[in-house]
């Protein structure tokens, strides 16, 4: 059964009275890699891309799929093209290790993308990573050690989308 279905049906929480229906806004979204969840609101769909949705009159925040969440906040487009960009996101992802990392004198990985120069450095069980602004004397460096070079190279994808995303807002 599809999502549309579930709520033209009423299944889930489409059925309970004291849910509402509309005037919910979407929080935040995640990738969670593959379909691992089922929507809170319909109960029947399951999920990958997560829509977080809160309500001036619910206490909980709902974990919801795409057309749930279009219906909830009376935007579908807009629930539309928060995934669109979160299929996009997890695309550029998957790409990010496959491209050409150039190698500093010091014998580090680095690359240049988006604004920002990343910079790997340690050995295996260590690495860390430099986030450094291109145009700018800002850097950012990584908290804690990671395990590979591919598990912090996927965490400064991560941290440069992040910062991406707070200077479009």
């Amino acid at each position: 059964m599809t999502e549309n279905e579930s709520i033209e049906k009423g299944h889930g929480k489409w059925s309970l009275h004291g849910v509402p229906h509309k005037g919910w806004s979407c929080i935040e979204v995640e990738d969670l890699g593959e379909p691992a969840l089922v929507c809170e609101m319909c109960e029947t769909q399951t999920i990958r891309y997560v829509h977080f949705l809160q309500h001036p009159a619910y206490e909980h925040i709902l974990r919801v799929g795409c057309v749930c969440a279009g219906k909830m906040e009376g935007n579908l487009d807009e629930a539309q093209k928060r995934e669109e960009n979160m299929k996009s996101r997890a695309g550029k992802r998957q790409r990010w290790l496959g491209r050409k990392w150039k190698r500093s004198a010091k014998g580090n990985e680095y690359i240049i993308s988006e604004g920002y120069i990343v910079t790997i450095f340690g050995k295996e069980g260590d690495w860390k990573a430099c986030i450094k602004e291109k145009d700018s004397d800002r850097t950012i460096w990584s908290r804690r050690k990671y395990k590979s070079i591919h598990e912090i190279k996927l965490a400064s994808f991560d941290y440069i989308s992040k910062l991406l995303a707070e200077v479009r807002t």
